[in-house]
């Protein structure tokens, strides 16, 4: 583990042999054993990332978001986790976590998953092993095992 620029809470769970580039922030999140995070990449409380994962540059991996084993994840993937995202509360006062954590979804990216460069991933979705996401994809649907998704909205182009 190298030591630049980083931000890393004390709540992060770290495996063995993990390479962190400049410009992180991690918190509350766990990363497997073997796995690269590349700069400017920051993973929110309650992320499990699993062992050989890559997750390239300038990515977002919001809570609720579990990643197996084997993943690659490019440049600049964005997930999200509110179907219906709001700054305010009906009486009009600034949400808070509390509000906010009422509607969060979870995402899953199975083993071996390739996600592509500026991808952005939906809340609620799986992501099936081994399945291909295509850069700038948008996906807002569960992605079947094997299957090759591109476009916006991603699509599936082929299945394995």
């Amino acid at each position: 583990m190298n030591e630049k620029s980083q931000y890393i809470s004390d709540d992060v769970e770290m495996g063995t042999d993990v390479y962190l580039g400049v410009c992180i922030n991690l918190y509350g999140c766990s990363i497997g054993d073997e796995s690269k995070i590349g700069a400017f990449v920051e993973i929110q409380r309650g992320v499990t990332i699993g062992a050989r994962c890559k997750i390239s540059s300038h990515s977002f991996i919001c809570s609720g978001v579990t990643i197996e084993d084997n993943v690659f994840i490019g440049h600049g993937v964005m997930f999200t986790n509110d179907m219906h995202p709001r700054a305010t509360t009906p009486e009009g006062l600034l949400e808070t976590a509390e509000d906010w954590a009422s509607r969060m979804q979870t995402t899953v990216v199975r083993k071996g998953a390739v996600i592509g460069s500026n991808a952005t991933i939906g809340c609620g979705l799986t992501i099936g092993a081994g399945a291909t996401i295509g850069m700038g994809a948008v996906v807002t649907k569960d992605v079947p095992p094997g299957a090759t998704v591109v476009g916006n909205p991603a699509c599936i182009l082929e299945k394995r």
